[in-house]
């Protein structure tokens, strides 16, 4: 790095500039954007003497974690500032995993595209865990509801896969249980826990695809007649009762 170049990065750059390095992962960024984050507090670039912005690097990597969560996560943008405020208060500490956040009912439904009829109907058949806060991996499966709902796919479908997570995480539980009686670090009972659990996914994801392999399912072109992505009714899911 040139003495020029460190300067200028000590300096700060323009918002041009930020624009710039973000656009290739985030097109749609733009400086409205950037002023309306600064103006709900989820970043404080500093001001030069001229009055316009100046960014650091640690700003442009901030907007990035933060613009990487809503189009990934569609986080509401006060759970990514706790978000932001729970890695800033483990900087220096040696933290490595951020702690899950949480929402409030309302803000799961608007970041989930849901509505209320199918949240409730998530937490009749225990799919998400009824309560006054809500956690991302609530919104992750509100999230796969609404998407497949379009395919005709209901809550009351999905509760095999309740079944099915019920008994892997009872299995799990009786494999690390003798590392969870032993005194001291719980370290080895958490590192078998993703290990287990990590096998257990990859067998379940390989059974289904063969699955669906041994079915003629995987990999075939879209339906004739039918736009790519369509969602569509799941042949074989109605009730008697058409619902």
């Amino acid at each position: 790095m040139t003495g020029g170049h460190r300067s200028a990065v000590a300096r700060g750059v323009s918002i041009g500039q930020v624009l710039d390095e973000l656009r290739p992962d985030f097109p749609d960024v733009s400086p409205s954007k950037i002023r309306f984050l600064e103006a709900e507090g989820l970043i404080q670039p500093l001001r030069a003497s001229s009055g316009y912005r100046r960014f650091a690097v640690a700003d442009i990597e901030r907007l990035r974690f933060i613009l990487t969560a809503q189009r990934d996560e569609y986080l509401p943008l006060r759970v990514i500032k706790e978000r932001l405020d729970a890695r800033d208060g483990d900087a220096g500490q040696g933290a490595g995993k951020v702690p899950a956040v949480s929402m409030t009912r309302s803000e799961l439904l608007d970041a989930a595209g849901a509505g209320e009829d199918l949240l409730a109907e998530l937490e009749d058949y225990g799919l998400v865990r009824r309560g006054r806060a809500y956690t991302t991996q609530a919104l992750s499966v509100v999230r796969s509801a609404v998407l497949l709902a379009g395919y005709g796919i209901q809550p009351r479908h999905l509760r095999a896969l309740k079944a099915a997570a019920d008994r892997e995480v009872s299995l799990v539980e009786q494999a690390v249980a003798p590392l969870t009686r032993q005194k001291g670090s719980r370290e080895p009972a958490l590192l078998a826990v993703r290990d287990i659990a990590g096998h257990i996914a990859r067998i379940h994801e390989t059974l289904v695809e063969d699955g669906l392999s041994a079915a003629s399912l995987a990999s075939q072109p879209p339906m004739a007649g039918r736009p790519a992505g369509e969602p569509r009714e799941a042949p074989g899911l109605r009730s008697a009762s058409g619902r």
